[in-house]
């Protein structure tokens, strides 16, 4: 996970919200990672991550059994169209690691999500959060030509 956190950090315009105990976010996401385009450094007010990191099952969000110790999950938007590519159509365990599959609540929206990336979906894992990155820089570059809000 920590591999994972630190190369997000590394992309250019990179923001990770990393909530802790204490702070101003709820205790729903502390331990978990939330990652940004954000080149000023502030957190977006309108704005999605573009990928996540989750280390406990969420109200409504179970599927993947994050509960046990050791046990998280990175989900990456990758858009509608690159998710069949990546994960097929066929039904799946949400709770099986170091594989690609729909996310199971947002996949018809275009997220993919890995239990425990490891040796197979690691460099994937980083590969699609480089493009989910660079997305998010093409949508903030779009907005901002055209005089919107950021």
């Amino acid at each position: 996970m920590e591999q994972i956190i630190a190369a997000v950090r590394e992309f250019p315009g990179a923001l990770v919200l990393a909530p802790e105990p204490g702070g101003a976010f709820p205790e729903l996401a502390w331990g978990d990672a939330f990652f940004y385009y954000a080149p000023d450094g502030r957190l977006p007010q309108t704005t999605q991550p573009y990928g996540t990191v989750v280390t406990k099952n969420l109200p409504g969000d179970t599927a993947s059994d994050l509960d046990p110790p050791g046990r998280w999950r990175v989900n990456i938007h990758v858009g509608r169209t690159a998710l069949n590519g990546l994960t097929g159509e066929e039904p799946h365990d949400h709770a099986v690691a170091d594989t690609v599959l729909p996310h199971p609540v947002y996949g018809a929206q275009g997220w993919v999500c890995v239990v425990n990336p490891g040796r197979r979906t690691t460099d994937t894992v980083l590969r699609l959060l480089h493009g989910a990155h660079d997305n998010a820089c093409s949508r903030f570059a779009r907005r901002h030509d055209q005089g919107g809000e950021g």
